[in-house]
């Protein structure tokens, strides 16, 4: 009879379990709480952004849209450039989009991930998690929604009175 733990090689790390809808972070540009729906059968991971303009050759800005129902609350990214690349999108179409790369934080797990920029403005998920950010980290059990929790609100900032 072969031996089992010579087929296997040794598990990583135990994984996450996540539902089909997560919170998630993004602390390197600023921003502590964005719903974001996950799609194991999307390769990369695709971010709602509007104003997409090129600085230089290596950068572009941008501004991430953080709520569906109040499209003004907004944050203004600069970011260096990974790849230009074609997208096939979910209707079969191809479309060149400009990819980034940034942290994200799901839960306790942080990690670097690859996004594309997109206009996402008639979907209901402003952010779409791909297998490639999932990978070696999560698993992802689809009759759950936010499994993690939902994180409290970040805090407002109050203006300063001079």
């Amino acid at each position: 009879m072969p031996d089992k733990a010579a087929e296997h090689p040794k598990e990583h790390a135990p994984k996450t379990v996540i539902g089909w809808s997560e919170y998630v972070a993004l602390p390197d540009w600023g921003i502590g709480r964005l719903p974001a729906k996950i799609d194991t059968g999307a390769r990369t991971s695709a971010l709602h952004v509007d104003n997409l303009q090129i600085v230089d050759a290596h950068r572009v800005s941008f501004e991430v849209v953080l709520s569906r129902r109040h499209s003004n609350k907004r944050v203004k990214v600069t970011a260096n450039v990974a790849k230009w690349g074609r997208v096939r999108s979910s209707s079969g179409h191809y479309h060149t989009r400009c990819f980034v790369h940034t942290r994200i934080r799901i839960g306790a797990v942080e990690k670097d991930i690859e996004l594309s920029l997109a206009s996402r403005e008639d979907m209901l998920y402003r952010m779409l998690l791909g297998r490639k950010a999932l990978e070696k980290d999560f698993l992802v059990d689809v009759s759950r929604r936010r499994a993690l929790g939902t994180p409290a609100k970040p805090k407002r900032k109050k203006p300063k009175l001079t």
